[in-house]
């Protein structure tokens, strides 16, 4: 071969190993590129999540006439059988309560606390299927279980729970259906109890139940026994968790519709009317209790406070910001002007209640707060306004009055380290006044006050002397004529108020002065 052609045929070569060596550098950054937006894009993949209990995802069958409840952007495994039978595994910690004995629970197994003294909560991990018939929550164990030796007998796990936060009172828990928690261990034979069980509607979250009996037909019960507990309870789970619900009416649905779409992204379930069986993988019965109108962050793993459960009902009730937004093709131009902005002055709600505990000279209270500087609003209670108008009415005001009454609950409405509560405190009531609103109030960071009644205030007045011991010495009072029904017929059911004009100007002048310090130190809410 002339030399030419072997000097031509070694530079071909060169060519090809050159081009091999650049093409490899572009499948390196290419592979490179991919793993770097899987890193950026799917951050989840590679982070291992700090919960211990492991829940199995429903698997469902598309061609069986299940019914499937989960929200919109939820996957569900769809390789068939019921809830439990070995579908993914969705880690998640049912149990927010530090110091907790189920925060370390197995998966399927049944824990219950008892240990506080207003409510009793339990949990159970793995495949839960509802029975109607017995109000029960059956715990099956997971397939791969082997079945117990057949000279053993099957055994049943069971505890039982009234899923209400006043257990230390016997009447009204009488009143709260109970319900049951059973882990059941199958033998080969019994088969046919599962198949009674079979799934009617799976769920891909677990279930919390709860009632709306009680005395939550009662403004301040329906939050501090029924919804600021519930809210303890799950907010952690970010609305991924079915409520199912005793007692369920449509008052209660409709007047804190939004509050329930809030805690749960889910249809209710109506456990004493719904006769389908309900598959869960997980389930919680009970809620927890930290006082009245109380969170309390010591005892929660993520320190949510009172001010959070603020925070909660805002994003439930306030308007989004796309709500009033005009597309641009539709708004009106107007021409450009120069406007100065005038601050408005502090606004007042007065809560104005109608039968007991009335203000009977409430029309002179709303004149003197505006001569002191207050824009007055009166807030009449049971007027039949939803609550969303009701929220916006309350959270509207730098300050909040009122006599002791449910309706003092609204103070959760108000703007946390901003707004003021002043409670008037009628003869009698003190210390029940202070720990219903006083103390909650002041955790959510409002300046409180409490204005205590003297006896010529008091409509009592009229019925005994002012030197009285019902008067004087409400304590000793109530000790010597039967203790709290004395404090509900007289000081709670027969009482109004007339306020001393010259005396509690002074209180409103200090929550104006408050108003406008507040004013001055935070931009004006639009």
């Amino acid at each position: 071969m002339p030399a030419s052609k072997l000097h031509d045929l070694k530079n071909a070569m060169e060519d090809v190993s050159n081009k091999k060596g650049h093409v490899g550098l572009v499948h390196f950054f290419f592979l490179l590129s991919v793993v770097l937006c899987v890193l950026l894009y799917a951050p989840r993949v590679f982070v291992v999540v700090p919960y211990r209990t492991d829940f199995f995802a429903a698997a469902v069958d598309p061609s069986s006439s299940s019914n499937r409840s989960a929200p919109m952007g939820v996957q569900l495994r769809r390789d068939g059988g019921n809830a439990g039978d070995g579908g993914a595994s969705m880690a998640v910690q049912l149990d927010n309560q530090v110091r907790s004995p189920c925060s370390a629970m197995r998966n399927d197994s049944i824990c219950c606390d008892r240990s506080d003294f207003n409510t009793d909560v339990c949990f159970m991990s793995g495949d839960v299927r509802t029975d109607a018939a017995s109000l029960s929550l059956l715990l099956f164990p997971p397939p791969h279980q082997p079945p117990p030796a057949s000279n053993v007998t099957a055994t049943v796990e069971e505890e039982r729970v009234r899923p209400y936060t006043r257990k230390w009172e016997r009447f009204i828990m009488g009143t709260v259906q109970e319900v049951r928690l059973r882990r059941v261990v199958k033998r080969p034979e019994e088969k046919e109890a599962a198949d009674q069980h079979r799934c009617d509607v799976v769920h891909d979250a677990p279930l919390l139940v709860m009632t709306a009996g009680g005395y939550t037909g009662n403004f301040f019960h329906a939050f501090s026994d029924g919804f600021l507990p519930a809210w303890l309870t799950v907010q952690h789970l970010r609305r991924r968790v079915v409520l199912g619900v005793l007692a369920y009416n449509p008052w209660w649905a409709g007047t804190f519709g939004e509050i329930i779409s809030g805690l749960s992204g889910y249809p209710v379930v109506d456990l004493l009317n719904d006769k389908r069986t309900h598959c869960f993988p997980g389930a919680i019965v009970g809620t927890r209790f930290h006082g009245i109108l109380t969170v309390d962050p010591a005892r929660l793993r993520d320190n949510k406070t009172v001010a959070d459960f603020h925070h909660f009902l805002a994003g439930v009730y306030e308007p989004k910001e796309n709500d009033h937004i005009t597309k641009p093709e539709t708004m009106k131009k107007e021409p450009a002007t120069t406007t100065t902005v005038t601050r408005r002055r502090p606004r007042l709600g007065i809560v104005s209640r109608k039968g007991t505990r009335v203000i009977e000279n409430q029309a002179s209270v709303a004149r003197l707060a505006s001569s002191v500087g207050f824009d007055v609003v009166i807030l009449e209670t049971a007027n039949g306004m939803p609550l969303s108008a009701v929220y916006a009415a309350v959270s509207a005001c730098d300050a909040l009055v009122g006599v002791h009454g449910a309706d003092l609950t609204k103070f959760l409405f108000l703007r946390p380290g901003h707004a003021s509560l002043t409670q008037i405190a009628p003869i009698g009531i003190s210390p029940i006044a202070r720990d219903c609103f006083g103390k909650p109030s002041k955790r959510m960071g409002l300046l409180y006050e409490q204005y205590e009644v003297a006896g010529r205030e008091s409509s009592l007045s009229r019925k005994y002397a002012l030197d009285d011991v019902v008067l004087t010495d409400p304590e000793t009072a109530v000790k010597r004529n039967g203790g709290w029904k004395f404090v509900a017929n007289v000081y709670l059911r027969g009482q109004n108020v007339s306020l001393d004009l010259g005396r509690f100007r002074e209180t409103l002048v200090r929550m104006h002065s408050h108003a406008l310090l507040q004013s001055r130190q935070q931009p004006e809410r639009r």
